[in-house]
């Protein structure tokens, strides 16, 4: 191998292995984190998105099977959305990530 090739090689490989760290968000490194928690928590029946207490359950009604996959399918797509709002913002390098973050993150229960 001559040096110029070697140089070349070793100019590519220093090069890949910066592009990640060039490339990440001020948020990057906690949203990542946030995921892995979330999806640990996996197994815990407690954990999940939570929501607002409807106004049909403040007024002592039961609810039925419906009504509560409703409201959890409703939980569940807010959750995503704030969190895809979250790795939006962080790949633009917009520090508003950190504010929908913490939204997502208050969105759901770890425990």
């Amino acid at each position: 191998m001559n040096r110029g090739m070697f140089a070349a090689i070793f100019t590519a490989a220093l090069a890949g292995l910066a592009a990640p760290s060039a490339q990440a968000g001020p948020c990057s490194a906690e949203i990542a984190q946030f995921e892995q928690a979330v999806r640990q928590s996996a197994g815990n029946p407690n954990a999940g998105p939570v929501a607002p207490q409807s106004l049909g359950a403040q007024l002592d009604q039961e609810p039925t099977p419906a009504s509560i996959r409703r409201a959890q399918a409703r939980a569940w797509s807010a959750f995503r959305t704030e969190l895809g709002r979250a790795k939006r913002l962080d790949a633009r390098g917009d520090a508003g990530c950190t504010a929908a973050l913490a939204r997502a993150k208050d969105m759901y229960n770890l425990h």
